[in-house]
């Protein structure tokens, strides 16, 4: 590693242009050299070699979670996470259904929001932002209200970075003789999700977390059973998940302009996923990157929104510090000069900021994170970064 001249270092994982920040975000984020290298060819949208393109990615995208299996497919959705969610949402969830939505962050929330626009009827268990829904509460939920077909839950509720227990959700949804809908957006790629382990119709995600491919496009993984069923559910014509699959089995054609240059670059950042050694290898990277910065961020005083048992290897939320002289948009500012792209806070009751821990980049990078975060403090005249009291107090009241 050589010193860049910038209060950083640069590694392996590192930002491939001098001077070119690390993005510690959810998703977009930062991305290999190689990956960025693949949006410089143009492509035909109806072209052989695009369409070739495409259904390999799908099959790629499948054997992630169902090593293949025949009993699943992958449809590709134009736009953002949110789009994919809408899609997945609108198309398999009937006009007749009720769902019980697992709520504990602003993703959630979105749920609930894009469920009302659907006009889909639905009730809630909100957790707020400390704690996760529990196999038991589910079980209880639906054993009282046999009408509920469908739970929904995100996988990885980024807003406060907590890891919820999917494989005991799903235990419970499937005993209940219901339906699982999965937001894995931040979460897919480097956390198991193998459909021999666990029962849902369908998940989604997107180009732009884990994998590490740029922003464009999402998917959704689902079984075919459930696709084929959801013909004339969807509300929208660009969000119809089931006509969407349909046209690409066969034409091999996204049905409106695919984002060819963001797919071109998803299949370098599929070749380093798997190079990685695939879900498991890109997991353990990403928890050594968590480790590192919590360990470090609190040596200089910060405390984690979370207690470890539900720390994701995603994103850590930390409070603000209490001390008179932080002031979160100069704390910003002096991170972003040394190289360093973090995340406003997502919380409505205390004051707060994130630090992702995906994108190309590992623990040494961490560790330069770190070291950034101590001098900034330093340069802002911040003794310590610890949390004012009465954040502490909110947290151990909620999480009771």
């Amino acid at each position: 590693m050589s010193d860049d001249g910038n209060s950083r270092q640069v590694s392996d994982f590192g930002p491939p242009v001098m001077g070119e920040p690390y993005l510690l975000t959810p998703g977009p984020l930062t991305t290999a050299a190689s990956v960025k290298r693949e949006m410089l060819k143009d492509w035909g949208s109806w072209d052989r070699d695009f369409r070739a393109m495409t259904a390999e990615m799908r099959k790629h995208l499948v054997g992630l979670v169902a090593d293949g299996s025949a009993d699943f497919d992958c449809v590709p959705i134009q736009g953002s996470g949110t789009f994919v969610v809408e899609a997945m949402l609108g198309s398999f969830l009937p006009r007749d259904s009720k769902t019980l939505v697992l709520v504990n962050g602003a993703y959630g929330q979105r749920i609930v929001q894009t469920l009302q626009y659907l006009e889909r009827s639905h009730v809630v268990i909100d957790k707020g932002d400390y704690l996760p829904p529990r196999g038991p509460e589910v079980t209880e939920a639906l054993t009282a209200d046999p009408s509920i077909s469908h739970v929904v839950v995100v996988h990885c509720e980024t807003s406060s970075g907590i890891l919820n227990p999917i494989r005991e959700i799903s235990d419970a949804v499937h005993a209940a003789g219901r339906k699982l809908l999965i937001d894995s957006m931040s979460a897919f790629g480097a956390l198991p999700l193998n459909a021999s382990e666990m029962k849902y119709e369908a998940i989604v995600s997107s180009a732009n977390k884990c994998i590490e491919g740029v922003p464009g496009f999402g998917f959704i993984i689902a079984r075919t059973d459930v696709l084929a069923a959801a013909k004339g559910n969807s509300h929208s014509l660009s969000l119809d998940a089931h006509a969407q699959w349909v046209n690409m089995n066969k034409t091999g054609q996204w049905r409106f302009t695919p984002p060819t240059h963001a797919v071109a670059a998803f299949m370098e950042a599929l070749r380093l996923h798997k190079a990685e050694g695939g879900v498991a290898g890109r997991g353990v990277r990403y928890q050594k990157n968590r480790d590192t910065l919590v360990a470090g961020m609190r040596d200089l005083g910060f405390e984690t929104l979370l207690k470890d048992r539900w720390l994701s290897p995603i994103i850590v939320t930390f409070f603000n510090p209490a001390h008179p002289s932080f002031e979160f948009g100069r704390f910003y500012d002096l991170m972003k000069h040394k190289g360093f792209i973090i995340y406003p806070g997502k919380l409505t009751v205390v004051d707060s900021f994130r630090v992702g821990c995906i994108g190309r980049m590992d623990d040494a990078v961490m560790s330069q994170v770190v070291k950034a975060a101590g001098q900034s403090l330093a340069e802002m005249g911040v003794e310590t970064a610890a949390p004012p009291e009465s954040a502490l107090i909110e947290r151990a009241k909620l999480a009771a």
